[in-house]
């Protein structure tokens, strides 16, 4: 008589939907209310941490592996080389991750479906995978945010660039924004990845740019950033030295949206700016000009 053979793993996917469902039933026969902005009560905030601690536990054994910190030097150190149009082909995405290795930027930024073939081709070259979270909107639910990090993060990036809620910030619920934040933030962090949070500049009065840095910088954020750079403007020196001032020196500042040359990045990099986001790096570090919004 044969023995059984024993059930293989189950994927993260499938333990994310079984430990959501769980969440799920644990708050339909809880006594929580949940506002339309998604607060909700300490035990039902205890028991969706719960379930995620469990997630995390086994998905920061899959995570990026080695995530330092790019060591600031020329130019090119400071570029996260990006790629971010939602017609980018494999061809592009590939021609991206060859150019980061001959040019040594700090990362390649692209859209998720792309982190790991990035990851895979850039293993151990000292280039990172950065990824993009709620982007460009920033107004899904935090709970998607947060999975989306952890997805991208088992895939191999090392960072995470996430758009914060405009509309909620602007309406005021600066307790969501910030708890919106905190929960990427911590999917980050128990994961060994950092996390930049886009305020989208351009939408904002300087009042509110200060207040987004400051909720960013109280619920765990890495860096602040200007742009998505598919909203109206993009970094100006201006709001990066705004930024820099707001967040102290211990706080990255990354400026992206309309970088097209290399004076422009060298004004943002001494406005304060300790990260720029462009589309056109490779022809920024070689000194010429280029046009686009990214």
């Amino acid at each position: 008589m044969s023995t059984p053979s024993k059930p293989g793993p189950i994927a993260t996917d499938q333990l994310e939907q079984i430990l959501t469902e769980i969440a799920r039933q644990i708050l339909d026969h809880g006594a929580a209310s949940v506002t339309p902005w998604g607060s909700t009560t300490i035990q039902v905030e205890l028991a969706i941490d719960r379930v995620r601690e469990v997630i995390d536990a086994g998905a920061s054994r899959i995570g990026c592996s080695s995530c330092e910190s790019p060591k600031l030097g020329g130019l090119a150190s400071y570029i996260d080389h990006t790629l971010l149009k939602p017609d980018a082909t494999v061809a592009e995405v590939d021609k991206l991750c060859a150019e980061a290795l001959e040019q040594k930027f700090a990362s390649v930024c692209v859209n998720g479906t792309w982190v790991r073939r990035c990851s895979e081709i850039l293993r151990g070259s000292g280039v990172l995978v950065c990824s993009v979270i709620g982007f460009p909107l920033g107004a899904m639910a935090s709970e998607v945010k947060a999975y989306e990090a952890r997805r991208a993060i088992e895939d191999g990036a090392c960072e995470i660039d996430m758009v914060q809620n405009v509309g909620a910030l602007k309406s005021g619920f600066d307790d969501f924004v910030e708890r919106d934040i905190a929960m990427v933030a911590d999917a980050c962090h128990r994961m060994g990845s950092r996390l930049k949070v886009i305020l989208e500049t351009a939408l904002l009065t300087d009042a509110e740019k200060v207040r987004a840095c400051q909720l960013a910088v109280r619920a765990g954020a890495d860096f602040v950033k200007t742009s998505t750079g598919f909203s109206k403007g993009g970094a100006t020196a201006a709001d990066v030295e705004l930024m820099r001032r707001t967040v102290g020196p211990r706080v990255g500042v990354k400026a992206s949206g309309g970088v097209r040359d290399q004076a422009g990045a060298n004004a943002l990099i001494a406005a304060g700016a300790t990260r720029i986001g462009a589309s056109a790096s490779v022809t920024i570090v070689r000194g010429g000009a280029a046009g686009g919004s990214y």
